[in-house]
Protein backbone atom coordinates (compact mmCIF):
# COMPACT_ATOMS: atom_id res chain seq x y z
CA UNK A 1 0.00 0.00 0.00
CA UNK A 2 1.40 3.38 -1.02
CA UNK A 3 1.47 5.61 2.06
CA UNK A 4 2.59 8.71 0.15
CA UNK A 5 0.01 11.37 -0.55
CA UNK A 6 -0.93 11.56 -4.23
CA UNK A 7 -0.63 15.22 -5.20
CA UNK A 8 -0.39 17.17 -8.47
CA UNK A 9 2.64 19.10 -7.24
CA UNK A 10 5.16 16.42 -6.30
CA UNK A 11 7.81 15.34 -8.81
CA UNK A 12 9.38 11.91 -8.61
CA UNK A 13 13.12 11.70 -8.00
CA UNK A 14 13.61 10.21 -11.46
CA UNK A 15 11.70 12.98 -13.21
CA UNK A 16 13.33 15.68 -11.12
CA UNK A 17 16.76 14.34 -11.96
CA UNK A 18 15.94 14.16 -15.68
CA UNK A 19 14.48 17.64 -16.08
CA UNK A 20 17.10 19.09 -13.74
CA UNK A 21 19.91 17.74 -15.91
CA UNK A 22 18.15 19.04 -19.02
CA UNK A 23 17.83 22.50 -17.49
CA UNK A 24 21.46 22.60 -16.36
CA UNK A 25 22.55 21.61 -19.87
CA UNK A 26 20.39 24.39 -21.31
CA UNK A 27 21.79 26.94 -18.84
CA UNK A 28 25.37 25.87 -19.59
CA UNK A 29 24.74 26.29 -23.32
CA UNK A 30 23.15 29.68 -22.72
CA UNK A 31 26.14 30.94 -20.72
CA UNK A 32 28.57 29.57 -23.29
CA UNK A 33 26.83 31.32 -26.18
CA UNK A 34 25.86 34.52 -24.32
CA UNK A 35 28.55 36.75 -25.95
CA UNK A 36 27.17 35.82 -29.38
CA UNK A 37 23.63 36.93 -28.55
CA UNK A 38 22.11 40.37 -28.76
CA UNK A 39 22.07 42.19 -25.43
CA UNK A 40 18.30 42.54 -25.84
CA UNK A 41 15.81 41.72 -28.59
CA UNK A 42 14.19 45.12 -27.98
CA UNK A 43 10.67 43.71 -28.15
CA UNK A 44 7.60 45.73 -27.18
CA UNK A 45 5.35 44.77 -24.24
CA UNK A 46 2.56 44.09 -26.73
CA UNK A 47 4.75 41.67 -28.66
CA UNK A 48 5.79 39.86 -25.47
CA UNK A 49 2.16 39.58 -24.38
CA UNK A 50 1.37 37.99 -27.73
CA UNK A 51 4.22 35.49 -27.31
CA UNK A 52 3.03 34.18 -23.94
CA UNK A 53 -0.56 34.16 -25.16
CA UNK A 54 -3.89 35.57 -24.04
CA UNK A 55 -5.00 32.65 -21.91
CA UNK A 56 -6.73 32.21 -18.57
CA UNK A 57 -5.37 30.22 -15.66
CA UNK A 58 -5.55 26.57 -16.79
CA UNK A 59 -7.93 24.17 -15.07
CA UNK A 60 -5.69 21.19 -15.63
CA UNK A 61 -1.98 21.02 -14.89
CA UNK A 62 0.79 20.24 -17.38
CA UNK A 63 3.91 18.11 -17.23
CA UNK A 64 6.83 19.84 -15.43
CA UNK A 65 9.39 18.95 -18.11
CA UNK A 66 7.26 20.60 -20.78
CA UNK A 67 6.69 23.70 -18.63
CA UNK A 68 10.33 24.12 -17.68
CA UNK A 69 11.56 23.77 -21.26
CA UNK A 70 9.02 26.35 -22.42
CA UNK A 71 9.99 28.79 -19.67
CA UNK A 72 13.68 28.44 -20.53
CA UNK A 73 12.95 29.20 -24.19
CA UNK A 74 10.94 32.28 -23.25
CA UNK A 75 13.70 33.65 -21.02
CA UNK A 76 16.65 32.76 -23.24
CA UNK A 77 15.03 34.21 -26.38
CA UNK A 78 13.21 37.26 -25.02
CA UNK A 79 15.24 38.83 -22.20
CA UNK A 80 17.67 41.65 -21.66
CA UNK A 81 20.91 39.96 -20.61
CA UNK A 82 22.76 41.87 -17.88
CA UNK A 83 25.42 39.15 -18.03
CA UNK A 84 26.25 40.04 -21.65
CA UNK A 85 29.75 41.53 -22.04
CA UNK A 86 28.32 44.67 -23.67
CA UNK A 87 25.77 45.35 -20.94
CA UNK A 88 26.98 48.48 -19.15
CA UNK A 89 23.58 49.78 -18.10
CA UNK A 90 22.53 50.86 -14.64
CA UNK A 91 24.31 48.88 -11.90
CA UNK A 92 23.21 45.30 -12.39
CA UNK A 93 26.21 43.03 -12.53
CA UNK A 94 26.88 39.90 -14.49
CA UNK A 95 25.91 37.21 -12.00
CA UNK A 96 28.29 34.52 -10.81
CA UNK A 97 27.16 31.13 -12.21
CA UNK A 98 27.76 29.61 -8.77
CA UNK A 99 25.05 31.93 -7.47
CA UNK A 100 22.45 30.28 -9.69
CA UNK A 101 23.29 26.88 -8.24
CA UNK A 102 23.27 28.39 -4.75
CA UNK A 103 19.74 29.68 -5.28
CA UNK A 104 18.63 26.20 -6.35
CA UNK A 105 20.15 24.71 -3.21
CA UNK A 106 18.67 27.42 -0.98
CA UNK A 107 15.20 26.97 -2.48
CA UNK A 108 15.42 23.21 -2.06
CA UNK A 109 15.99 23.36 1.69
CA UNK A 110 13.78 26.50 1.86
CA UNK A 111 14.77 27.74 5.32
CA UNK A 112 12.88 30.67 6.82
CA UNK A 113 15.77 32.84 7.95
CA UNK A 114 13.61 34.86 10.28
CA UNK A 115 14.41 32.90 13.40
CA UNK A 116 17.28 30.73 14.60
CA UNK A 117 15.05 27.75 15.33
CA UNK A 118 13.60 27.84 11.81
CA UNK A 119 16.96 28.12 10.05
CA UNK A 120 19.87 27.01 12.23
CA UNK A 121 22.52 26.58 9.55
CA UNK A 122 21.18 29.33 7.27
CA UNK A 123 21.31 31.79 10.19
CA UNK A 124 24.90 30.82 10.95
CA UNK A 125 25.85 31.29 7.29
CA UNK A 126 24.16 34.70 7.12
CA UNK A 127 26.00 35.85 10.26
CA UNK A 128 29.32 34.82 8.74
CA UNK A 129 28.41 36.45 5.43
CA UNK A 130 27.71 39.75 7.18
CA UNK A 131 31.05 39.49 9.00
CA UNK A 132 32.90 38.80 5.75
CA UNK A 133 31.24 41.73 3.97
CA UNK A 134 32.38 44.03 6.79
CA UNK A 135 35.93 42.67 6.51
CA UNK A 136 35.88 43.01 2.71
CA UNK A 137 35.15 46.76 2.77
CA UNK A 138 37.58 47.41 5.63
CA UNK A 139 35.40 48.03 8.68
CA UNK A 140 35.37 46.11 11.93
CA UNK A 141 33.97 42.56 11.72
CA UNK A 142 32.06 43.49 14.87
CA UNK A 143 29.57 45.35 12.69
CA UNK A 144 26.28 43.48 12.68
CA UNK A 145 23.77 43.41 9.89
CA UNK A 146 21.25 41.70 7.73
CA UNK A 147 20.81 40.60 4.12
CA UNK A 148 17.94 42.37 2.34
CA UNK A 149 16.59 42.62 -1.19
CA UNK A 150 18.74 45.50 -2.44
CA UNK A 151 19.85 49.09 -2.07
CA UNK A 152 16.47 50.61 -1.25
CA UNK A 153 15.82 48.14 1.56
CA UNK A 154 19.41 48.32 2.84
CA UNK A 155 19.16 52.10 3.09
CA UNK A 156 15.61 51.96 4.52
CA UNK A 157 16.78 49.62 7.26
CA UNK A 158 19.61 51.96 8.23
CA UNK A 159 17.33 55.01 7.98
CA UNK A 160 14.89 53.51 10.47
CA UNK A 161 17.70 52.56 12.84
CA UNK A 162 19.00 56.14 12.68
CA UNK A 163 15.54 57.55 13.26
CA UNK A 164 15.04 55.36 16.32
CA UNK A 165 18.47 56.23 17.71
CA UNK A 166 18.27 59.99 17.22
CA UNK A 167 14.56 60.83 17.48
CA UNK A 168 12.79 61.24 20.84
CA UNK A 169 12.81 58.01 22.84
CA UNK A 170 9.02 57.74 22.82
CA UNK A 171 8.90 57.47 19.01
CA UNK A 172 7.61 53.86 19.07
CA UNK A 173 4.64 54.87 21.18
CA UNK A 174 3.96 58.42 20.03
CA UNK A 175 5.31 58.41 16.47
CA UNK A 176 7.00 61.31 14.70
CA UNK A 177 4.15 63.59 15.71
CA UNK A 178 5.42 63.35 19.28
CA UNK A 179 8.71 65.05 18.35
CA UNK A 180 9.05 68.55 19.79
CA UNK A 181 10.96 69.78 16.75
CA UNK A 182 11.22 68.88 13.06
CA UNK A 183 13.64 66.04 12.29
CA UNK A 184 16.12 66.82 9.48
CA UNK A 185 18.36 64.63 7.30
CA UNK A 186 21.19 65.75 5.00
CA UNK A 187 22.51 64.33 1.73
CA UNK A 188 24.03 65.50 -1.52
CA UNK A 189 21.84 66.51 -4.42
CA UNK A 190 23.04 63.40 -6.28
CA UNK A 191 21.84 60.95 -3.62
CA UNK A 192 19.71 58.08 -4.93
CA UNK A 193 15.95 58.49 -4.80
CA UNK A 194 15.65 56.04 -1.91
CA UNK A 195 16.00 58.98 0.50
CA UNK A 196 12.81 60.54 -0.85
CA UNK A 197 10.97 57.26 -0.42
CA UNK A 198 12.31 56.82 3.11
CA UNK A 199 11.45 60.33 4.29
CA UNK A 200 7.95 59.98 2.86
CA UNK A 201 7.23 56.43 4.02
CA UNK A 202 8.72 56.74 7.48
CA UNK A 203 7.07 59.92 8.60
CA UNK A 204 9.58 62.73 8.20
CA UNK A 205 8.25 64.08 4.92
CA UNK A 206 10.33 65.14 1.92
CA UNK A 207 10.65 68.70 3.26
CA UNK A 208 12.85 67.23 5.98
CA UNK A 209 15.60 66.54 3.41
CA UNK A 210 18.38 69.06 2.95
CA UNK A 211 19.85 68.56 -0.52
CA UNK A 212 23.46 69.75 -0.31
CA UNK A 213 25.08 70.96 -3.56
CA UNK A 214 28.08 69.13 -4.97
CA UNK A 215 31.43 70.51 -6.05
CA UNK A 216 33.04 70.20 -9.47
CA UNK A 217 34.09 66.64 -8.67
CA UNK A 218 30.45 65.65 -7.92
CA UNK A 219 31.21 65.33 -4.18
CA UNK A 220 28.96 66.79 -1.50
CA UNK A 221 30.19 70.24 -0.44
CA UNK A 222 30.97 69.68 3.24
CA UNK A 223 31.24 73.40 4.00
CA UNK A 224 27.68 73.89 2.77
CA UNK A 225 26.64 70.78 4.73
CA UNK A 226 27.89 72.21 8.00
CA UNK A 227 26.32 75.57 7.22
CA UNK A 228 22.95 73.87 6.61
CA UNK A 229 23.17 72.02 9.93
CA UNK A 230 23.94 75.23 11.79
CA UNK A 231 21.04 77.03 10.09
CA UNK A 232 18.60 74.29 11.11
CA UNK A 233 19.82 74.29 14.69
CA UNK A 234 19.24 78.05 14.84
CA UNK A 235 15.67 77.48 13.64
CA UNK A 236 15.06 75.00 16.45
CA UNK A 237 15.00 71.95 14.18
CA UNK A 238 16.58 68.63 15.13
CA UNK A 239 19.21 67.29 12.67
CA UNK A 240 19.45 63.50 13.02
CA UNK A 241 21.57 62.04 10.20
CA UNK A 242 23.89 62.72 7.28
CA UNK A 243 24.10 60.40 4.28
CA UNK A 244 27.43 60.14 2.53
CA UNK A 245 27.60 58.49 -0.88
CA UNK A 246 30.31 55.95 -1.63
CA UNK A 247 29.81 55.70 -5.36
CA UNK A 248 27.14 57.98 -6.81
CA UNK A 249 24.91 55.96 -9.14
CA UNK A 250 25.17 58.51 -11.97
CA UNK A 251 28.89 59.22 -12.04
CA UNK A 252 30.54 56.96 -9.42
CA UNK A 253 31.80 59.89 -7.33
CA UNK A 254 32.68 59.23 -3.68
CA UNK A 255 31.95 61.92 -1.10
CA UNK A 256 34.58 63.11 1.39
CA UNK A 257 33.51 60.52 3.94
CA UNK A 258 36.19 61.40 6.47
CA UNK A 259 35.04 65.02 6.47
CA UNK A 260 31.38 64.00 6.84
CA UNK A 261 32.30 61.70 9.72
CA UNK A 262 33.97 64.60 11.54
CA UNK A 263 30.91 66.81 11.06
CA UNK A 264 28.61 64.08 12.34
CA UNK A 265 30.80 63.64 15.40
CA UNK A 266 30.76 67.39 16.11
CA UNK A 267 26.96 67.63 15.95
CA UNK A 268 26.22 64.12 17.29
CA UNK A 269 24.47 62.99 14.12
CA UNK A 270 24.06 59.49 12.73
CA UNK A 271 26.54 58.93 9.88
CA UNK A 272 25.16 56.67 7.17
CA UNK A 273 27.08 55.64 4.06
CA UNK A 274 25.16 54.65 0.95
CA UNK A 275 27.71 52.36 -0.62
CA UNK A 276 25.20 50.19 -2.47
CA UNK A 277 27.26 50.43 -5.65
CA UNK A 278 30.74 51.66 -4.93
CA UNK A 279 31.91 50.55 -1.53
CA UNK A 280 33.28 47.13 -2.61
CA UNK A 281 36.05 49.13 -4.34
CA UNK A 282 37.43 49.84 -0.86
CA UNK A 283 39.03 46.38 -1.11
CA UNK A 284 41.38 47.72 -3.81
CA UNK A 285 44.62 49.15 -2.38
CA UNK A 286 44.59 51.79 -5.13
CA UNK A 287 41.03 52.91 -4.31
CA UNK A 288 41.05 52.52 -0.53
CA UNK A 289 42.07 56.16 0.20
CA UNK A 290 38.81 57.30 -1.44
CA UNK A 291 36.86 55.56 1.30
CA UNK A 292 38.75 56.86 4.31
CA UNK A 293 36.22 57.53 7.04
CA UNK A 294 33.88 54.56 6.46
CA UNK A 295 35.13 52.99 9.68
CA UNK A 296 33.34 55.85 11.48
CA UNK A 297 29.99 55.11 9.85
CA UNK A 298 27.10 54.18 12.11
CA UNK A 299 25.55 52.27 9.21
CA UNK A 300 26.50 51.23 5.68
CA UNK A 301 24.42 49.96 2.78
CA UNK A 302 25.98 47.74 0.13
CA UNK A 303 24.62 45.45 -2.56
CA UNK A 304 26.38 42.16 -3.31
CA UNK A 305 24.18 41.91 -6.42
CA UNK A 306 25.96 44.98 -7.78
CA UNK A 307 29.76 44.97 -7.62
CA UNK A 308 30.19 41.60 -5.93
CA UNK A 309 28.59 39.83 -8.91
CA UNK A 310 25.90 37.93 -7.00
CA UNK A 311 22.51 37.17 -8.58
CA UNK A 312 19.55 39.31 -7.65
CA UNK A 313 18.38 39.83 -4.95
CA UNK A 314 21.13 40.54 -2.42
CA UNK A 315 21.57 43.77 -0.48
CA UNK A 316 23.07 44.25 2.98
CA UNK A 317 22.81 46.70 5.87
CA UNK A 318 25.80 46.91 8.22
CA UNK A 319 25.46 48.69 11.57
CA UNK A 320 28.33 49.51 13.92
CA UNK A 321 26.19 48.73 16.98
CA UNK A 322 23.72 45.97 16.01
CA UNK A 323 21.64 46.75 19.10
CA UNK A 324 20.26 49.71 17.14
CA UNK A 325 18.62 47.23 14.77
CA UNK A 326 17.08 45.27 17.62
CA UNK A 327 15.82 48.45 19.28
CA UNK A 328 14.21 49.44 15.99
CA UNK A 329 12.69 46.20 14.74
CA UNK A 330 12.31 43.74 17.61
CA UNK A 331 8.89 42.70 18.82
CA UNK A 332 7.69 39.62 20.69
CA UNK A 333 4.12 38.62 19.86
CA UNK A 334 2.62 35.78 21.88
CA UNK A 335 2.54 33.44 18.87
CA UNK A 336 6.36 33.52 18.54
CA UNK A 337 8.22 30.78 20.36
CA UNK A 338 11.66 31.74 19.11
CA UNK A 339 13.54 32.03 22.39
CA UNK A 340 16.78 30.17 22.78
CA UNK A 341 18.63 29.26 25.94
CA UNK A 342 21.92 29.98 24.23
CA UNK A 343 21.15 33.69 23.79
CA UNK A 344 24.82 34.64 23.47
CA UNK A 345 25.12 33.09 20.02
CA UNK A 346 21.55 32.72 18.75
CA UNK A 347 20.12 35.34 16.45
CA UNK A 348 16.61 35.89 15.16
CA UNK A 349 16.82 37.95 12.00
CA UNK A 350 13.21 39.12 12.23
CA UNK A 351 14.55 41.40 14.98
CA UNK A 352 17.08 42.97 12.59
CA UNK A 353 14.86 44.22 9.78
CA UNK A 354 11.44 44.71 8.26
CA UNK A 355 10.75 41.12 7.25
CA UNK A 356 9.59 38.25 9.44
CA UNK A 357 9.63 35.46 6.87
CA UNK A 358 12.92 35.69 4.99
CA UNK A 359 14.49 33.68 2.20
CA UNK A 360 18.05 32.39 2.27
CA UNK A 361 19.73 35.22 0.30
CA UNK A 362 23.04 34.80 2.06
CA UNK A 363 23.97 31.44 0.53
CA UNK A 364 24.84 32.76 -2.93
CA UNK A 365 26.84 35.61 -1.39
CA UNK A 366 28.62 33.30 1.05
CA UNK A 367 29.60 30.85 -1.69
CA UNK A 368 30.68 33.54 -4.18
CA UNK A 369 32.84 35.27 -1.59
CA UNK A 370 34.64 31.97 -1.02
CA UNK A 371 34.96 31.12 -4.71
CA UNK A 372 36.48 34.49 -5.62
CA UNK A 373 38.34 35.36 -2.41
CA UNK A 374 39.87 38.69 -1.44
CA UNK A 375 42.56 38.61 -4.14
CA UNK A 376 40.05 37.65 -6.79
CA UNK A 377 37.80 40.59 -5.93
CA UNK A 378 40.74 42.97 -6.02
CA UNK A 379 41.55 41.73 -9.52
CA UNK A 380 37.96 41.89 -10.81
CA UNK A 381 37.16 45.32 -9.38
CA UNK A 382 40.43 46.88 -10.52
CA UNK A 383 39.92 45.46 -14.02
CA UNK A 384 36.42 46.95 -14.17
CA UNK A 385 37.82 50.33 -13.15
CA UNK A 386 40.55 50.08 -15.79
CA UNK A 387 37.98 49.27 -18.47
CA UNK A 388 35.86 52.26 -17.47
CA UNK A 389 38.98 54.42 -17.69
CA UNK A 390 39.66 52.98 -21.14
CA UNK A 391 36.14 53.95 -22.21
CA UNK A 392 36.80 57.48 -20.94
CA UNK A 393 40.22 57.73 -22.64
CA UNK A 394 38.95 56.42 -25.98
CA UNK A 395 36.04 58.88 -25.87
CA UNK A 396 38.41 61.72 -24.97
CA UNK A 397 40.64 60.87 -27.93
CA UNK A 398 37.81 60.56 -30.45
CA UNK A 399 36.92 63.70 -32.45
CA UNK A 400 33.18 62.92 -32.32
CA UNK A 401 32.92 62.04 -28.63
CA UNK A 402 33.18 64.12 -25.49
CA UNK A 403 34.34 62.38 -22.31
CA UNK A 404 32.54 63.95 -19.36
CA UNK A 405 33.39 62.08 -16.13
CA UNK A 406 35.13 58.99 -14.84
CA UNK A 407 34.85 57.75 -11.25
CA UNK A 408 35.34 54.14 -10.11
CA UNK A 409 33.84 51.94 -12.87
CA UNK A 410 31.46 54.54 -14.31
CA UNK A 411 32.20 56.73 -17.32
CA UNK A 412 29.90 59.34 -18.83
CA UNK A 413 30.32 60.65 -22.35
CA UNK A 414 28.29 62.03 -25.23
CA UNK A 415 28.28 62.07 -28.99
CA UNK A 416 29.16 65.42 -30.56
CA UNK A 417 28.98 65.68 -34.37
CA UNK A 418 32.18 66.78 -36.06
CA UNK A 419 30.58 69.47 -38.23
CA UNK A 420 29.77 72.89 -36.91
CA UNK A 421 26.52 72.98 -34.96
CA UNK A 422 23.86 75.62 -34.50
CA UNK A 423 24.44 78.89 -32.62
CA UNK A 424 25.93 78.53 -29.16
CA UNK A 425 22.67 79.19 -27.31
CA UNK A 426 21.05 76.23 -29.10
CA UNK A 427 24.03 73.90 -29.13
CA UNK A 428 23.54 72.29 -25.70
CA UNK A 429 19.82 71.84 -26.23
CA UNK A 430 20.47 70.06 -29.51
CA UNK A 431 23.22 67.84 -28.06
CA UNK A 432 20.92 66.82 -25.22
CA UNK A 433 18.19 65.92 -27.70
CA UNK A 434 20.65 64.07 -29.92
CA UNK A 435 22.17 62.00 -27.12
CA UNK A 436 18.81 61.13 -25.60
CA UNK A 437 17.59 59.88 -28.98
CA UNK A 438 20.89 58.04 -29.48
CA UNK A 439 20.56 56.29 -26.13
CA UNK A 440 17.04 55.13 -26.97
CA UNK A 441 18.31 53.69 -30.24
CA UNK A 442 21.25 51.94 -28.57
CA UNK A 443 19.05 50.40 -25.87
CA UNK A 444 16.63 49.00 -28.42
CA UNK A 445 19.28 47.99 -30.95
CA UNK A 446 20.69 45.08 -28.98
CA UNK A 447 24.39 45.64 -29.73
CA UNK A 448 25.17 47.45 -26.48
CA UNK A 449 23.16 48.58 -23.48
CA UNK A 450 24.08 51.87 -21.81
CA UNK A 451 22.09 54.11 -19.49
CA UNK A 452 22.05 57.89 -19.02
CA UNK A 453 23.24 60.56 -16.61
CA UNK A 454 22.72 64.30 -16.40
CA UNK A 455 26.01 66.02 -15.54
CA UNK A 456 26.09 69.81 -15.27
CA UNK A 457 23.03 69.99 -17.48
CA UNK A 458 24.49 67.71 -20.14
CA UNK A 459 22.56 64.59 -21.18
CA UNK A 460 25.23 61.86 -21.20
CA UNK A 461 25.58 58.27 -22.18
CA UNK A 462 26.64 56.34 -19.10
CA UNK A 463 28.61 53.11 -18.98
CA UNK A 464 28.89 51.26 -15.67
CA UNK A 465 31.16 48.23 -15.70
CA UNK A 466 30.35 45.70 -13.01
CA UNK A 467 30.72 42.88 -15.47
CA UNK A 468 33.37 40.17 -15.31
CA UNK A 469 32.65 39.25 -18.95
CA UNK A 470 33.45 42.69 -20.42
CA UNK A 471 36.82 42.93 -22.16
CA UNK A 472 39.04 45.56 -23.78
CA UNK A 473 37.73 44.42 -27.16
CA UNK A 474 34.14 45.07 -26.03
CA UNK A 475 35.00 48.61 -24.96
CA UNK A 476 36.67 49.35 -28.30
CA UNK A 477 33.66 47.97 -30.17
CA UNK A 478 31.25 49.98 -28.00
CA UNK A 479 33.05 53.19 -29.00
CA UNK A 480 32.62 52.27 -32.67
CA UNK A 481 28.92 51.48 -32.16
CA UNK A 482 28.26 54.80 -30.41
CA UNK A 483 29.96 56.80 -33.16
CA UNK A 484 28.27 54.88 -35.98
CA UNK A 485 24.80 55.21 -34.48
CA UNK A 486 25.48 58.78 -33.39
CA UNK A 487 26.19 59.80 -36.98
CA UNK A 488 22.98 58.15 -38.14
CA UNK A 489 20.91 59.86 -35.48
CA UNK A 490 22.47 63.26 -36.20
CA UNK A 491 21.66 62.94 -39.89
CA UNK A 492 18.12 61.88 -39.04
CA UNK A 493 17.56 64.86 -36.76
CA UNK A 494 18.91 67.50 -39.14
CA UNK A 495 17.30 66.12 -42.31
Amino acid sequence: MNKNRDTPIEISPETFRKIGYQLVDAVAHFLDTLPDKRVTPGESPQHLKKIIGHVSLPDQGRAPDELLAHAATLLFDHSLFNGHPKFLGYITSSAAPLGALADLLAATVNPNVGAQILSPMATAIEKQTVQWLAELIGVSPEYGGILVSGGNMANFTAFLAARTAKAPKNIKEEGISGASSKLIVYCSKTTHTWIEKASHLFGLGTHSIRWIPTDDAQKMDNALLEQAIQNDLQKGYQPIMVIGTAGDVSTGAVDDLEGIAAICKTYQLWFHVDGAYGIPAAISPAQKPLFKGIEEADSIALDPHKWLYCPLEAGCTLVKDPNHLIETFSSHPVYYNFSNKDEAVSQNYYEYGLQNSRGFRALKVWLTLQQVGRKGYIQLIEEDIQLAKLLFDLAKAHPELEAITHHLSITTLRYVPSERLRPTDQRETYLNTLNQALLNTLQQGGEVFLSNAIVAGKYCLRGCIVNFRTSKKDIEEIIDIIVREGKKMHQKLIS
